[in-house]
């Protein structure tokens, strides 16, 4: 082996950011450091999250050199720009600084663990730098015993110890750590701030890459720096210099977008046989069926912004050369259309993902959209079974009263008695619908109205939309609004909550339909976690009767009972009115009579 070939150094590596200025896409955190370094204002602790290859290691070594950096000179202080020169970032560096102490908690999870990094650190002060800066990756896989071992030492830590954590699920470190660290959620970087990036590496690296190729690749990393850059490494490793948008789709697996939007015109034209084929061709050249599906799903997506905003895309270097096509498509579709196939296709994802053979789960995918490509949308087979005109003329109810005259002319003929049911092919289903509306006159009453349909009054509270939920004998959900919502707005038409913990996802969008359906009016129902909201109906319940009950137990008479009857306790608490609505179901010669009565109930 040469020594070019072992002294090589993956992207990720070697273009690994030294300073925060050096870092993209996350302005929020570096800006906040920026201001702490400046100020002398330096928490003892950090908690760094995000999904992989965003940076948190990377800021985790650069806060320990920034820390303990003393400048070329030898006379600098903390910086969030360490030199880089001095002995103390190139030992960090190299990774030979005893005062920098890195732990993978993913090896080490037990309290003996931190049990020795906490009595070191109280017993030893540093010999070299300023401060001993201690990096736990991965930091939610230490046990519930070393979390315990380590709460202590990080909220009254020495003046010389810093501590910064990095994981990738911040869920599963518990509370009481994440209270003591200053917490900085390193975002995901956008596409173009990483087609810009990776465009830079390959200049430095003198590779020419096309736009397209690095747009590819930076849309596959999902928002990681890392991701992306080992897909670099490898896109240079398999071309002769100048990387592709062709070699990048044949190394990526994915399919070109022209075939793929071919396949979808294919699909949406009905023609199953044909879409068949280009997917069986696709499926040859080494496509990837569970990723043609996402093609397919990410272009319905974007023909849905166009028909939408007719400029979506643009600078976009994948989108842009998509537009041309995309635009008369878009044009000629309806959203109903669009929706249609956007939930099929993400409905079909999962069983591409699922089944035993992707491809042939794939193809029967595409069979059902091209099955339903000219079917109507549901409103249109609702407004043609009213408006739309049955064979012979005349709407359906007209038709179903047979013809108006016979041949003969002026005399009425009489009307069939068995129903007529006309067929026809699926591009003509409103007409085969409106045709089997034909019934038999004899059983044919009054004729239906848009108008016939009763609506429940529109609730004026929350509490009434609770009670509607009761009447319509709802009760899954309308114990979820009483236990489980927080509500934070409530208008005619429109509610906001705050979910609590057992709240369904899905809960917003079920009491909108339905209470769209009762009312005949349009309600927007919204989940939001920016207010924690009102108490939920029964924590009001339960604390309206926790008051009534001290109130009760207050009165003299309620006292007097309970010193005369030991051991006894109030069981349970009516108040006025709903008494005087018991009594006056009740009969009663006068109203000075029912005054008696309640007043001796009160007295009781």
């Amino acid at each position: 082996m040469n020594d070019s070939a072992t002294a090589y150094r993956v992207l990720a590596r070697k273009y690994r950011p030294s300073t925060l200025a050096e870092l993209i896409g996350q302005e929020a955190m570096v800006r906040t450091l920026s201001n702490a370094f400046a100020t002398g204002r330096v928490a003892h602790a950090f908690i760094l999250t995000g999904v992989r290859g965003v940076g948190k290691t990377t800021t985790a070594r650069i806060l320990a050199r920034g820390l303990n950096c003393v400048g070329p000179d030898g006379s600098g202080g903390p910086t969030i720009a360490p030199c880089g020169v001095c002995a103390n970032c190139r030992q960090i560096a190299e990774d030979r600084y005893s005062e920098v102490v890195e732990m993978d908690a993913a090896s080490r999870t037990g309290v003996d663990d931190i049990r020795e990094l906490t009595e070191g650190l109280l017993y030893r002060k540093p010999d070299l730098g300023r401060y001993r800066v201690y990096i736990i990756d991965e930091v939610h896989m230490l046990s519930r015993s070393a979390f315990n071992a380590l709460l202590k030492t990080l909220e009254e830590p020495p003046p010389h110890a810093k501590f910064v954590f990095a994981t990738t699920e911040i869920q599963k470190v518990p509370l009481t750590v994440v209270s003591r660290c200053q917490r900085f959620s390193l975002r995901r970087v956008p596409v173009e701030l990483l087609v810009e990036h990776y465009r830079r590496i390959a200049e430095a690296e003198a590779v020419e890459a096309e736009p397209a190729a690095l747009a590819l690749i930076a849309r596959a990393a999902d928002g990681s720096v890392r991701d992306g850059l080992s897909l670099l490494d490898q896109a240079i490793a398999s071309t002769d210099g100048r990387i592709t948008e062709k070699a990048v789709r044949d190394m990526l697996g994915t399919a070109d977008r022209g075939r793929v939007l071919d396949l979808l015109e294919s699909v949406l034209r009905g023609e199953a046989g044909e879409a068949l084929h280009r997917m069986d061709r696709l499926y040859q050249d080494g496509a990837d069926p569970l990723l043609v599906l996402q093609d397919l799903l990410d272009l319905s997506h974007f023909l849905t912004r166009l028909k939408l905003a007719p400029e979506a895309g643009v600078g976009d270097p994948i989108a842009e050369g998509d537009r041309k096509r995309a635009l008369p498509l878009a044009e000629k579709l309806t959203l109903p259309v669009l929706a249609r196939v956007w939930q099929m296709l993400l409905k079909g994802l999962e069983e591409v993902q699922a089944a035993p053979l992707p491809i042939q789960a794939a193809e029967m995918v595409l069979v059902r959209l091209a099955y339903v490509a000219d079917l109507p949308a549901p409103a249109e087979l609702v407004r043609s079974l009213v408006t739309s005109p049955a064979p012979g003329g005349g709407t359906p109810m007209e038709a179903a009263e047979g013809p108006s005259a016979n041949r003969a002319g002026g005399a009425k003929a009489p009307a069939p008695v068995e129903p007529v049911v006309a067929v026809a092919p699926a591009s003509t289903a409103v007409g085969s619908l409106a045709a089997a509306a034909w019934v038999d006159p004899d059983r044919v009453t009054d004729p239906p109205t848009t108008n016939s349909v009763e609506y429940d009054p529109m609730p004026q509270s929350f509490a009434e939309v609770v009670a509607l939920f009761d009447k319509r004998r709802e009760a899954v959900i309308r114990t979820h609004l009483r236990e489980h919502v927080h509500l934070i707005a409530f208008e005619s038409g429109r509610i906001e909550f705050c979910p609590a913990d057992g709240a369904p996802s899905n809960l917003a969008n079920r009491v909108s339909q339905l209470l769209g359906e009762w009312t005949g009016e349009r309600w927007l129902v919204a989940r939001s976690e920016s207010a924690p909201g009102a108490p939920t109906v029964r924590e009001q319940e339960e604390r309206h009767e926790s008051d009534l009950r001290s109130e009760v137990a207050k009165h003299p008479l309620v006292q007097a009972v309970l010193e005369t009857f030991p051991g006894a306790t109030i069981a349970a608490v009516r108040e006025r009115f709903a008494l005087a609505e018991a009594e006056l179901d009740e009969p009663r010669p006068d109203s000075e009579a029912g005054d008696e009565t309640i007043m001796e109930e009160e007295d009781k």
